[in-house]
Protein backbone atom coordinates (compact mmCIF):
# COMPACT_ATOMS: atom_id res chain seq x y z
CA UNK A 1 0.00 0.00 0.00
CA UNK A 2 2.93 2.47 0.72
CA UNK A 3 4.40 2.04 -2.68
CA UNK A 4 0.87 2.27 -4.30
CA UNK A 5 0.54 5.83 -2.45
CA UNK A 6 3.92 6.97 -3.43
CA UNK A 7 3.07 5.87 -6.89
CA UNK A 8 -0.11 7.97 -7.03
CA UNK A 9 1.79 11.26 -5.17
CA UNK A 10 4.64 10.68 -8.44
CA UNK A 11 1.40 10.57 -11.07
CA UNK A 12 -0.30 13.80 -9.58
CA UNK A 13 1.45 16.36 -11.51
CA UNK A 14 -0.55 14.65 -14.51
CA UNK A 15 -3.40 14.27 -12.56
CA UNK A 16 -5.26 16.96 -15.12
CA UNK A 17 -4.68 14.75 -17.88
CA UNK A 18 -5.33 11.53 -16.56
CA UNK A 19 -8.64 12.75 -14.99
CA UNK A 20 -9.51 14.13 -18.80
CA UNK A 21 -8.78 10.70 -20.05
CA UNK A 22 -10.88 8.81 -17.44
CA UNK A 23 -13.58 10.55 -18.08
CA UNK A 24 -13.31 10.01 -22.24
CA UNK A 25 -12.64 6.91 -21.33
CA UNK A 26 -15.63 6.42 -19.49
CA UNK A 27 -17.86 8.46 -21.95
CA UNK A 28 -16.98 6.08 -24.69
CA UNK A 29 -17.96 3.25 -23.01
CA UNK A 30 -21.34 4.74 -21.93
CA UNK A 31 -21.52 6.20 -25.58
CA UNK A 32 -21.38 2.38 -26.81
CA UNK A 33 -23.82 0.98 -23.95
CA UNK A 34 -26.15 3.46 -25.14
CA UNK A 35 -25.79 2.61 -28.95
CA UNK A 36 -26.37 -0.85 -28.21
CA UNK A 37 -29.25 -0.24 -25.71
CA UNK A 38 -30.88 2.15 -28.06
CA UNK A 39 -30.80 0.06 -31.20
CA UNK A 40 -32.39 -3.11 -29.11
CA UNK A 41 -35.77 -0.72 -28.53
CA UNK A 42 -35.36 0.67 -31.69
CA UNK A 43 -35.41 -2.31 -33.78
CA UNK A 44 -38.08 -3.90 -31.80
CA UNK A 45 -40.11 -0.72 -31.19
CA UNK A 46 -40.08 -0.41 -35.35
CA UNK A 47 -41.08 -3.94 -35.21
CA UNK A 48 -43.99 -3.97 -32.82
CA UNK A 49 -45.08 -1.02 -34.96
CA UNK A 50 -45.29 -2.70 -38.04
CA UNK A 51 -47.10 -5.40 -36.65
CA UNK A 52 -49.64 -3.32 -34.86
CA UNK A 53 -50.17 -0.76 -37.35
CA UNK A 54 -49.29 1.83 -34.77
CA UNK A 55 -47.09 5.48 -35.52
CA UNK A 56 -43.72 5.94 -34.46
CA UNK A 57 -41.03 8.45 -34.30
CA UNK A 58 -38.71 7.08 -35.86
CA UNK A 59 -36.36 10.44 -36.08
CA UNK A 60 -35.53 10.93 -32.55
CA UNK A 61 -33.99 7.60 -31.99
CA UNK A 62 -32.16 7.11 -35.34
CA UNK A 63 -30.47 10.23 -34.44
CA UNK A 64 -29.76 9.25 -31.15
CA UNK A 65 -27.78 6.03 -32.71
CA UNK A 66 -25.65 8.15 -34.89
CA UNK A 67 -24.72 10.06 -32.28
CA UNK A 68 -23.74 7.71 -30.00
CA UNK A 69 -22.06 5.65 -32.37
CA UNK A 70 -19.95 9.31 -33.14
CA UNK A 71 -19.10 9.73 -29.60
CA UNK A 72 -18.06 6.11 -29.18
CA UNK A 73 -15.59 6.62 -32.07
CA UNK A 74 -14.49 9.88 -31.18
CA UNK A 75 -14.22 9.02 -27.52
CA UNK A 76 -12.58 5.57 -28.33
CA UNK A 77 -9.55 7.75 -30.12
CA UNK A 78 -9.73 10.42 -27.82
CA UNK A 79 -9.28 7.99 -25.09
CA UNK A 80 -6.12 7.04 -26.93
CA UNK A 81 -4.55 10.32 -27.27
CA UNK A 82 -5.33 11.46 -24.17
CA UNK A 83 -4.77 8.39 -22.23
CA UNK A 84 -1.28 7.74 -23.95
CA UNK A 85 -0.47 11.24 -23.08
CA UNK A 86 -0.77 11.24 -19.59
CA UNK A 87 0.95 8.08 -19.75
CA UNK A 88 3.93 9.20 -21.68
CA UNK A 89 4.10 12.59 -19.40
CA UNK A 90 4.57 10.48 -16.35
CA UNK A 91 6.96 8.18 -17.56
CA UNK A 92 8.80 11.23 -19.61
CA UNK A 93 9.21 13.03 -15.61
CA UNK A 94 9.75 9.52 -14.00
CA UNK A 95 12.69 8.67 -15.82
CA UNK A 96 14.82 12.05 -15.23
CA UNK A 97 13.40 11.70 -11.86
CA UNK A 98 14.92 8.55 -11.03
CA UNK A 99 18.39 9.45 -12.64
CA UNK A 100 18.44 12.52 -10.65
CA UNK A 101 18.20 10.15 -7.22
CA UNK A 102 20.52 7.94 -8.74
CA UNK A 103 23.49 10.60 -8.93
CA UNK A 104 24.23 11.57 -5.90
CA UNK A 105 24.27 7.57 -4.96
CA UNK A 106 26.84 6.96 -7.28
CA UNK A 107 29.48 5.69 -7.48
CA UNK A 108 29.98 4.44 -3.88
CA UNK A 109 26.41 3.49 -2.86
CA UNK A 110 25.40 1.63 -6.22
CA UNK A 111 29.04 -0.56 -6.03
CA UNK A 112 26.60 -3.44 -5.46
CA UNK A 113 24.39 -3.12 -8.47
CA UNK A 114 24.95 -5.18 -11.76
CA UNK A 115 25.28 -2.59 -14.87
CA UNK A 116 22.40 -4.93 -16.43
CA UNK A 117 20.40 -4.60 -13.06
CA UNK A 118 20.47 -0.76 -13.31
CA UNK A 119 19.60 -1.01 -16.49
CA UNK A 120 17.12 -3.02 -15.90
CA UNK A 121 15.35 -0.20 -13.74
CA UNK A 122 15.96 2.40 -15.35
CA UNK A 123 14.47 1.07 -18.79
CA UNK A 124 12.52 -1.72 -17.59
CA UNK A 125 10.58 -0.95 -14.52
CA UNK A 126 9.66 2.24 -15.47
CA UNK A 127 8.33 1.21 -18.79
CA UNK A 128 6.34 -1.11 -16.36
CA UNK A 129 5.78 1.71 -14.44
CA UNK A 130 3.21 3.22 -17.43
CA UNK A 131 0.83 0.41 -16.94
CA UNK A 132 -0.21 1.82 -13.51
CA UNK A 133 -2.26 4.31 -15.37
CA UNK A 134 -3.38 2.39 -18.20
CA UNK A 135 -4.23 -0.63 -17.05
CA UNK A 136 -5.04 -0.36 -13.53
CA UNK A 137 -6.15 3.07 -12.62
CA UNK A 138 -7.87 4.35 -15.59
CA UNK A 139 -9.66 0.91 -16.46
CA UNK A 140 -10.69 0.85 -12.27
CA UNK A 141 -11.89 4.23 -12.05
CA UNK A 142 -13.63 4.14 -15.52
CA UNK A 143 -15.10 1.12 -14.56
CA UNK A 144 -16.80 2.53 -11.62
CA UNK A 145 -18.28 5.56 -13.00
CA UNK A 146 -19.57 3.30 -16.00
CA UNK A 147 -21.43 0.86 -13.75
CA UNK A 148 -22.85 3.29 -11.72
CA UNK A 149 -24.29 5.05 -14.45
CA UNK A 150 -25.85 1.72 -16.18
CA UNK A 151 -27.06 0.32 -12.55
CA UNK A 152 -28.95 3.69 -11.77
CA UNK A 153 -30.45 3.16 -15.37
CA UNK A 154 -31.78 -0.24 -14.53
CA UNK A 155 -32.82 0.85 -10.75
CA UNK A 156 -35.53 3.08 -12.80
CA UNK A 157 -36.84 0.00 -14.62
CA UNK A 158 -36.61 -2.61 -12.42
CA UNK A 159 -34.81 -2.52 -8.64
CA UNK A 160 -34.47 -6.71 -8.60
CA UNK A 161 -32.38 -6.27 -12.12
CA UNK A 162 -30.57 -4.07 -10.87
CA UNK A 163 -29.20 -5.74 -7.97
CA UNK A 164 -28.58 -9.15 -9.72
CA UNK A 165 -26.99 -7.70 -12.18
CA UNK A 166 -24.75 -5.45 -9.79
CA UNK A 167 -23.81 -8.52 -8.07
CA UNK A 168 -22.60 -10.03 -11.45
CA UNK A 169 -21.03 -7.31 -12.22
CA UNK A 170 -19.40 -7.05 -8.50
CA UNK A 171 -18.12 -11.14 -8.89
CA UNK A 172 -16.59 -10.44 -12.21
CA UNK A 173 -15.29 -7.19 -11.28
CA UNK A 174 -13.93 -7.80 -8.43
CA UNK A 175 -14.45 -10.81 -7.45
CA UNK A 176 -12.58 -12.87 -10.22
CA UNK A 177 -9.78 -9.45 -9.86
CA UNK A 178 -9.44 -11.20 -6.57
CA UNK A 179 -8.89 -14.48 -7.33
CA UNK A 180 -6.58 -13.81 -10.73
CA UNK A 181 -4.37 -11.40 -8.00
CA UNK A 182 -4.32 -14.40 -5.32
CA UNK A 183 -3.28 -16.76 -8.10
CA UNK A 184 -0.70 -14.99 -10.32
CA UNK A 185 0.42 -12.18 -7.47
CA UNK A 186 3.93 -14.57 -7.25
CA UNK A 187 4.30 -15.09 -10.94
CA UNK A 188 3.82 -11.82 -11.49
CA UNK A 189 6.74 -10.59 -9.11
CA UNK A 190 8.85 -13.56 -10.49
CA UNK A 191 8.38 -12.16 -14.03
CA UNK A 192 9.38 -8.80 -12.60
CA UNK A 193 12.96 -10.04 -11.10
CA UNK A 194 13.04 -12.73 -13.85
CA UNK A 195 13.09 -10.37 -16.20
CA UNK A 196 15.86 -8.40 -14.41
CA UNK A 197 18.03 -10.76 -13.84
CA UNK A 198 17.78 -11.80 -17.26
CA UNK A 199 18.65 -8.54 -18.71
CA UNK A 200 21.79 -8.47 -16.29
CA UNK A 201 22.81 -12.09 -17.67
CA UNK A 202 22.36 -10.80 -21.26
CA UNK A 203 24.50 -7.28 -20.34
CA UNK A 204 26.79 -9.63 -19.08
CA UNK A 205 27.22 -12.47 -21.83
CA UNK A 206 27.20 -9.52 -24.48
CA UNK A 207 29.98 -7.56 -23.08
CA UNK A 208 32.26 -10.41 -21.96
CA UNK A 209 31.64 -12.63 -24.92
CA UNK A 210 34.87 -12.57 -25.84
CA UNK A 211 36.42 -13.75 -22.36
CA UNK A 212 33.51 -16.48 -21.96
CA UNK A 213 34.50 -17.79 -25.08
CA UNK A 214 37.91 -18.97 -23.88
CA UNK A 215 37.38 -19.12 -19.97
CA UNK A 216 33.77 -20.87 -20.08
CA UNK A 217 33.87 -23.82 -22.90
CA UNK A 218 30.96 -25.54 -21.13
CA UNK A 219 29.01 -22.58 -21.64
CA UNK A 220 27.69 -22.69 -18.01
CA UNK A 221 27.09 -19.04 -18.75
CA UNK A 222 25.05 -19.71 -21.71
CA UNK A 223 23.08 -22.54 -20.12
CA UNK A 224 22.59 -20.10 -16.67
CA UNK A 225 20.23 -17.59 -19.50
CA UNK A 226 18.80 -20.06 -20.97
CA UNK A 227 17.40 -21.42 -17.86
CA UNK A 228 16.35 -17.85 -16.42
CA UNK A 229 14.78 -17.46 -20.02
CA UNK A 230 12.68 -20.67 -19.82
CA UNK A 231 11.56 -19.84 -16.52
CA UNK A 232 10.42 -16.54 -17.64
CA UNK A 233 8.69 -17.90 -20.38
CA UNK A 234 6.79 -20.30 -17.97
CA UNK A 235 6.01 -17.40 -15.76
CA UNK A 236 4.12 -15.56 -18.50
CA UNK A 237 2.43 -18.92 -19.94
CA UNK A 238 0.82 -19.10 -16.38
CA UNK A 239 -0.26 -15.21 -16.34
CA UNK A 240 -1.54 -15.91 -19.65
CA UNK A 241 -3.57 -18.81 -18.43
CA UNK A 242 -4.77 -17.34 -15.66
CA UNK A 243 -5.77 -13.99 -17.43
CA UNK A 244 -7.30 -16.15 -20.07
CA UNK A 245 -9.83 -17.76 -17.32
CA UNK A 246 -10.61 -14.47 -15.90
CA UNK A 247 -11.78 -13.85 -19.45
CA UNK A 248 -14.13 -16.09 -19.79
CA UNK A 249 -15.44 -16.03 -16.39
CA UNK A 250 -16.30 -12.29 -17.14
CA UNK A 251 -17.96 -13.49 -20.13
CA UNK A 252 -19.92 -16.31 -18.32
CA UNK A 253 -20.92 -13.53 -15.79
CA UNK A 254 -22.00 -11.50 -19.05
CA UNK A 255 -24.57 -14.44 -20.20
CA UNK A 256 -26.06 -15.19 -16.87
CA UNK A 257 -26.74 -11.46 -16.42
CA UNK A 258 -28.33 -11.48 -19.75
CA UNK A 259 -30.34 -14.49 -18.70
CA UNK A 260 -31.77 -13.16 -15.13
CA UNK A 261 -33.06 -10.04 -17.34
CA UNK A 262 -34.75 -12.24 -19.76
CA UNK A 263 -36.24 -13.67 -16.22
CA UNK A 264 -37.28 -10.35 -14.56
CA UNK A 265 -38.15 -8.79 -18.11
CA UNK A 266 -40.28 -11.24 -19.89
CA UNK A 267 -43.18 -11.61 -16.97
CA UNK A 268 -43.38 -8.21 -16.66
CA UNK A 269 -43.72 -8.12 -20.59
CA UNK A 270 -46.05 -10.55 -20.46
CA UNK A 271 -48.50 -8.99 -17.75
CA UNK A 272 -48.31 -5.71 -19.67
CA UNK A 273 -46.57 -3.61 -16.96
CA UNK A 274 -43.13 -3.37 -19.26
CA UNK A 275 -43.03 -1.97 -22.83
CA UNK A 276 -42.28 -4.70 -25.02
CA UNK A 277 -39.52 -3.19 -26.70
CA UNK A 278 -37.97 -2.37 -23.06
CA UNK A 279 -37.17 -5.87 -23.10
CA UNK A 280 -34.17 -6.11 -26.05
CA UNK A 281 -33.01 -2.62 -24.66
CA UNK A 282 -32.00 -3.65 -21.20
CA UNK A 283 -31.08 -7.45 -22.05
CA UNK A 284 -28.47 -5.45 -24.62
CA UNK A 285 -28.03 -2.97 -21.94
CA UNK A 286 -26.88 -5.75 -19.54
CA UNK A 287 -24.97 -7.86 -21.50
CA UNK A 288 -22.69 -3.99 -22.91
CA UNK A 289 -22.09 -3.13 -19.44
CA UNK A 290 -19.58 -5.78 -18.78
CA UNK A 291 -17.42 -4.36 -21.10
CA UNK A 292 -16.57 -1.83 -18.51
CA UNK A 293 -15.92 -4.80 -16.36
CA UNK A 294 -13.72 -6.88 -18.88
CA UNK A 295 -10.19 -4.90 -18.33
CA UNK A 296 -10.36 -5.41 -14.66
CA UNK A 297 -8.80 -9.00 -14.54
CA UNK A 298 -5.83 -7.70 -15.99
CA UNK A 299 -5.83 -4.77 -14.26
CA UNK A 300 -4.99 -6.68 -10.91
CA UNK A 301 -2.92 -9.12 -12.36
CA UNK A 302 -0.58 -6.14 -13.82
CA UNK A 303 -0.88 -4.61 -10.10
CA UNK A 304 1.77 -7.13 -8.49
CA UNK A 305 4.27 -7.03 -11.34
CA UNK A 306 3.75 -2.90 -11.06
CA UNK A 307 4.37 -2.49 -7.73
CA UNK A 308 6.98 -4.86 -7.87
CA UNK A 309 8.79 -2.59 -10.42
CA UNK A 310 8.11 0.27 -8.18
CA UNK A 311 9.53 -1.43 -5.50
CA UNK A 312 12.69 -2.06 -7.02
CA UNK A 313 12.89 1.88 -7.66
CA UNK A 314 12.13 2.61 -4.86
CA UNK A 315 14.45 0.39 -2.70
CA UNK A 316 17.38 1.79 -5.06
CA UNK A 317 16.53 5.61 -4.40
CA UNK A 318 15.91 4.92 -0.52
CA UNK A 319 19.22 4.25 0.24
CA UNK A 320 21.23 6.73 2.25
CA UNK A 321 23.64 8.45 0.24
CA UNK A 322 27.61 7.51 1.11
CA UNK A 323 28.17 11.64 1.62
CA UNK A 324 25.97 14.41 2.98
CA UNK A 325 25.56 17.58 1.04
CA UNK A 326 25.81 20.65 2.88
CA UNK A 327 22.46 22.37 4.23
CA UNK A 328 23.69 25.38 3.11
CA UNK A 329 27.00 24.80 0.81
CA UNK A 330 29.99 27.06 0.60
CA UNK A 331 30.90 28.95 -2.08
CA UNK A 332 34.06 26.91 -3.71
CA UNK A 333 37.32 28.73 -4.29
CA UNK A 334 38.73 29.44 -7.79
CA UNK A 335 41.83 27.32 -6.73
CA UNK A 336 43.65 26.20 -3.54
CA UNK A 337 45.36 23.43 -1.92
CA UNK A 338 44.13 19.86 -2.24
CA UNK A 339 44.90 18.70 1.58
CA UNK A 340 44.18 14.66 3.43
CA UNK A 341 45.27 15.09 7.22
CA UNK A 342 45.26 11.99 9.07
CA UNK A 343 42.35 11.10 6.24
CA UNK A 344 41.45 7.20 6.63
CA UNK A 345 39.02 4.94 4.78
CA UNK A 346 37.18 1.89 5.73
CA UNK A 347 34.54 0.93 3.10
CA UNK A 348 31.21 -0.83 4.41
CA UNK A 349 31.29 -4.55 5.24
CA UNK A 350 35.79 -4.31 5.55
CA UNK A 351 37.18 -5.90 7.89
CA UNK A 352 40.67 -3.54 6.90
CA UNK A 353 41.10 -0.09 6.39
CA UNK A 354 41.29 1.09 2.69
CA UNK A 355 43.69 3.99 3.94
CA UNK A 356 44.79 4.75 7.20
CA UNK A 357 46.76 8.22 8.37
CA UNK A 358 46.63 9.62 4.99
CA UNK A 359 48.82 13.42 4.87
CA UNK A 360 49.77 15.11 1.70
CA UNK A 361 49.07 18.75 0.24
CA UNK A 362 48.80 19.44 -3.43
CA UNK A 363 49.33 22.69 -3.70
CA UNK A 364 48.51 24.83 -6.80
CA UNK A 365 51.24 23.85 -9.67
CA UNK A 366 52.31 20.95 -7.29
CA UNK A 367 52.69 17.51 -9.26
CA UNK A 368 52.57 14.61 -6.75
CA UNK A 369 53.29 10.91 -7.84
CA UNK A 370 51.52 8.24 -6.11
CA UNK A 371 52.85 4.55 -7.17
CA UNK A 372 52.10 1.60 -5.20
CA UNK A 373 50.67 -2.42 -6.17
CA UNK A 374 47.50 -2.78 -6.57
CA UNK A 375 45.31 -2.59 -3.83
CA UNK A 376 47.62 -0.52 -2.30
CA UNK A 377 44.93 2.12 -1.93
CA UNK A 378 45.82 5.03 -4.63
CA UNK A 379 42.15 4.31 -6.06
CA UNK A 380 40.73 5.44 -2.36
CA UNK A 381 42.59 8.70 -2.61
CA UNK A 382 40.64 9.55 -5.49
CA UNK A 383 37.27 8.45 -4.17
CA UNK A 384 38.16 10.77 -0.99
CA UNK A 385 39.47 13.63 -3.56
CA UNK A 386 36.25 13.29 -5.50
CA UNK A 387 33.87 12.98 -2.40
CA UNK A 388 32.45 9.96 -3.19
CA UNK A 389 33.37 8.88 -0.01
CA UNK A 390 34.10 10.45 3.04
CA UNK A 391 36.79 10.11 5.36
CA UNK A 392 36.39 7.70 8.89
CA UNK A 393 39.32 9.58 11.05
CA UNK A 394 40.89 12.59 9.26
CA UNK A 395 40.12 15.21 6.89
CA UNK A 396 40.28 16.44 3.28
CA UNK A 397 40.20 20.12 2.35
CA UNK A 398 40.11 22.58 -0.67
CA UNK A 399 41.69 25.87 0.18
CA UNK A 400 41.96 25.21 3.79
CA UNK A 401 38.01 24.41 3.87
CA UNK A 402 36.82 20.84 4.66
CA UNK A 403 34.84 19.03 1.76
CA UNK A 404 32.07 18.46 3.83
CA UNK A 405 31.66 22.26 3.13
CA UNK A 406 30.84 22.33 -0.30
CA UNK A 407 28.42 21.04 -2.92
CA UNK A 408 30.04 17.76 -4.31
CA UNK A 409 28.95 18.67 -7.76
CA UNK A 410 30.41 22.13 -7.77
CA UNK A 411 33.53 20.49 -5.79
CA UNK A 412 33.78 18.17 -8.82
CA UNK A 413 34.37 21.01 -11.14
CA UNK A 414 37.33 22.01 -9.74
CA UNK A 415 39.05 18.39 -10.43
CA UNK A 416 39.57 17.09 -14.34
CA UNK A 417 39.75 13.38 -13.19
CA UNK A 418 40.57 10.25 -15.48
CA UNK A 419 39.32 7.53 -13.74
CA UNK A 420 40.85 3.98 -13.54
CA UNK A 421 37.68 2.63 -15.93
CA UNK A 422 36.80 5.59 -17.73
CA UNK A 423 33.68 5.19 -19.89
CA UNK A 424 33.37 5.94 -23.42
CA UNK A 425 29.78 6.56 -24.32
CA UNK A 426 28.25 4.89 -27.32
CA UNK A 427 28.30 7.94 -29.23
CA UNK A 428 31.12 10.15 -31.57
CA UNK A 429 34.85 11.03 -30.64
CA UNK A 430 33.28 14.63 -30.38
CA UNK A 431 30.47 14.18 -28.19
CA UNK A 432 32.53 11.88 -26.21
CA UNK A 433 34.90 14.92 -25.82
CA UNK A 434 32.18 18.04 -25.22
CA UNK A 435 30.82 15.90 -22.21
CA UNK A 436 34.27 17.70 -20.35
CA UNK A 437 33.72 21.44 -21.99
CA UNK A 438 30.35 21.61 -24.22
CA UNK A 439 31.56 24.81 -25.65
CA UNK A 440 35.21 23.54 -26.43
CA UNK A 441 36.07 24.94 -30.05
CA UNK A 442 37.60 22.90 -32.71
CA UNK A 443 40.79 24.26 -31.61
CA UNK A 444 40.95 23.33 -28.42
CA UNK A 445 39.08 20.04 -28.86
CA UNK A 446 42.24 18.96 -31.10
CA UNK A 447 45.04 20.48 -28.76
CA UNK A 448 43.65 18.29 -26.25
CA UNK A 449 43.81 15.28 -28.43
CA UNK A 450 47.23 16.03 -29.28
CA UNK A 451 48.55 16.24 -25.38
CA UNK A 452 46.83 12.83 -25.01
CA UNK A 453 48.78 11.83 -28.44
CA UNK A 454 46.15 10.53 -30.07
CA UNK A 455 45.38 13.52 -32.79
CA UNK A 456 46.97 11.04 -35.97
CA UNK A 457 44.75 8.51 -34.78
CA UNK A 458 41.30 10.73 -35.00
CA UNK A 459 42.87 12.56 -38.13
CA UNK A 460 42.90 9.61 -40.25
CA UNK A 461 40.01 8.32 -39.38
CA UNK A 462 37.16 9.13 -42.46
CA UNK A 463 34.99 10.82 -40.47
CA UNK A 464 37.49 13.05 -38.02
CA UNK A 465 35.75 13.57 -34.48
CA UNK A 466 32.46 12.70 -35.10
CA UNK A 467 34.03 8.92 -35.95
CA UNK A 468 31.38 6.55 -33.97
CA UNK A 469 32.99 4.77 -31.09
CA UNK A 470 30.21 2.35 -31.03
CA UNK A 471 28.77 0.90 -27.18
CA UNK A 472 31.64 1.58 -24.26
CA UNK A 473 34.31 2.45 -27.25
CA UNK A 474 34.19 -1.16 -29.00
CA UNK A 475 35.52 0.53 -32.52
CA UNK A 476 38.74 1.59 -30.81
CA UNK A 477 41.68 -0.84 -28.73
CA UNK A 478 42.00 -0.27 -25.42
CA UNK A 479 45.05 2.30 -25.18
CA UNK A 480 43.17 4.19 -28.20
CA UNK A 481 40.37 4.68 -25.36
CA UNK A 482 42.59 5.27 -23.01
CA UNK A 483 43.86 8.62 -24.72
CA UNK A 484 40.77 9.81 -25.85
CA UNK A 485 39.69 9.48 -22.33
CA UNK A 486 42.92 11.28 -21.30
CA UNK A 487 41.58 13.93 -24.08
CA UNK A 488 38.87 14.34 -22.01
CA UNK A 489 40.10 15.24 -18.71
CA UNK A 490 42.72 17.26 -20.13
CA UNK A 491 39.61 19.66 -21.80
CA UNK A 492 38.09 20.34 -18.71
CA UNK A 493 39.37 23.47 -17.34
CA UNK A 494 39.44 22.70 -13.87
CA UNK A 495 43.02 23.87 -11.16
CA UNK A 496 43.45 20.23 -10.05
CA UNK A 497 44.11 17.28 -12.82
CA UNK A 498 43.83 13.16 -11.19
CA UNK A 499 45.21 10.73 -13.52
CA UNK A 500 44.61 7.28 -12.57
CA UNK A 501 46.71 4.79 -14.27
CA UNK A 502 46.89 7.21 -17.33
CA UNK A 503 49.24 5.19 -19.20
CA UNK A 504 47.60 1.79 -18.23
CA UNK A 505 47.84 -0.43 -22.23
CA UNK A 506 50.15 1.80 -23.66
CA UNK A 507 53.37 0.56 -25.65
CA UNK A 508 56.80 2.22 -24.26
CA UNK A 509 56.75 4.18 -27.00
CA UNK A 510 53.78 5.22 -26.73
CA UNK A 511 53.90 5.92 -23.02
CA UNK A 512 56.54 8.00 -23.40
CA UNK A 513 54.85 10.20 -26.27
CA UNK A 514 51.73 10.53 -23.93
CA UNK A 515 54.07 11.83 -20.85
CA UNK A 516 55.84 14.33 -22.90
CA UNK A 517 52.49 15.87 -24.22
CA UNK A 518 51.31 15.60 -20.49
CA UNK A 519 54.27 16.79 -18.08
CA UNK A 520 55.78 18.65 -20.56
CA UNK A 521 53.17 22.44 -20.23
CA UNK A 522 50.60 23.17 -17.72
CA UNK A 523 52.67 23.86 -14.65
CA UNK A 524 49.69 26.07 -13.38
CA UNK A 525 47.74 22.80 -12.93
CA UNK A 526 48.12 20.30 -9.96
CA UNK A 527 48.63 17.05 -10.69
CA UNK A 528 48.29 14.07 -8.53
CA UNK A 529 49.65 11.03 -10.70
CA UNK A 530 48.28 7.56 -9.50
CA UNK A 531 50.15 4.86 -11.26
CA UNK A 532 52.33 1.49 -10.91
CA UNK A 533 54.83 2.38 -13.19
CA UNK A 534 57.98 4.34 -13.20
CA UNK A 535 57.82 6.41 -16.55
CA UNK A 536 56.52 9.87 -15.75
CA UNK A 537 58.37 10.29 -12.00
CA UNK A 538 60.89 12.20 -12.77
CA UNK A 539 58.96 15.22 -13.26
CA UNK A 540 56.84 14.81 -10.18
CA UNK A 541 57.77 17.11 -7.22
CA UNK A 542 57.05 14.37 -4.80
CA UNK A 543 56.98 10.67 -4.91
CA UNK A 544 54.59 8.82 -2.43
CA UNK A 545 54.90 5.04 -2.27
CA UNK A 546 52.10 3.55 -0.92
CA UNK A 547 51.16 -0.22 0.41
CA UNK A 548 48.69 -1.21 2.74
CA UNK A 549 46.45 1.56 2.95
CA UNK A 550 49.82 3.44 3.84
CA UNK A 551 52.39 6.28 2.95
CA UNK A 552 55.34 3.69 3.77
CA UNK A 553 57.64 6.49 1.97
CA UNK A 554 57.60 9.60 0.08
CA UNK A 555 60.43 12.06 -1.06
CA UNK A 556 61.78 13.87 -4.55
CA UNK A 557 62.02 11.77 -7.45
CA UNK A 558 66.17 11.77 -7.26
CA UNK A 559 65.98 10.27 -3.35
CA UNK A 560 63.14 7.90 -4.77
CA UNK A 561 65.20 6.12 -7.80
CA UNK A 562 67.24 3.50 -5.62
CA UNK A 563 63.97 2.69 -3.93
CA UNK A 564 61.59 2.33 -7.08
CA UNK A 565 64.08 0.96 -9.55
CA UNK A 566 62.30 0.85 -13.37
CA UNK A 567 59.86 -0.60 -14.88
CA UNK A 568 56.59 -1.60 -13.32
CA UNK A 569 56.05 -1.30 -9.48
CA UNK A 570 54.24 -4.82 -9.19
CA UNK A 571 54.23 -5.56 -4.94
CA UNK A 572 54.40 -3.59 -1.78
CA UNK A 573 57.56 -1.62 -0.59
CA UNK A 574 59.31 -3.79 2.20
CA UNK A 575 60.24 -1.39 5.39
CA UNK A 576 63.51 -2.49 5.65
CA UNK A 577 64.07 -1.47 1.90
CA UNK A 578 62.12 1.74 2.53
CA UNK A 579 64.12 2.35 5.63
CA UNK A 580 67.40 1.84 3.46
CA UNK A 581 66.56 3.72 0.96
CA UNK A 582 66.35 7.05 3.45
CA UNK A 583 69.79 8.00 3.06
CA UNK A 584 69.07 8.70 -0.11
CA UNK A 585 68.51 12.76 -1.79
CA UNK A 586 65.35 14.19 -1.02
CA UNK A 587 64.11 10.66 0.97
CA UNK A 588 61.89 10.89 3.91
CA UNK A 589 60.32 7.36 5.67
CA UNK A 590 56.34 7.96 6.43
CA UNK A 591 56.25 6.89 10.23
CA UNK A 592 54.73 3.04 10.22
Amino acid sequence: MKDALRLLRLMAPHAGWMALAILVSALATLAHIALMATSGWFIAAMALAGATGASVNYFTPSAAIRAYAVVRTVGRYGERIVGHEATLKFVAALRPWFFARLIPLAPAALEDQRSGDLLARLKGDIDRLEFAFLRILSPVIAGVLVLGAGLAFLALHDAGMAVGIGTAALLAGLGLPLLVHRLGANAAREVTAGTAQLNALLVDHIEGRAELSIYDPDRRHRTALDETSDTLIAREHRLAGILGFAGAGVGLFAQLSLVLVLMIAAPRVLAGTLPGADLPMLALLALSLFEAVAPLPLAFQTLPSTLASARRIFGLIDRPPPVEEPATPQPVPEAGALAFAHAGLTYPGATAAALTDINLALTPGRRIGVVGASGSGKSSLVALALRFRAPGPGEVTFAGSNLAAFNSDALRRRMAVLAQHDHLFTATIRENLLIADPDASQGKLEAALERAGILAFVAAQPEGLDTFLGANGAKVSGGEARRLGLARALLKDAPILILDEPTEGLDGETERRVLDGLLGVGRDQSLLFITHRRAGLDAMDEIIVMDGGRIVARGAPTGMAALLGSGTISGGIPEDTARSAGSGQGLEQAPP
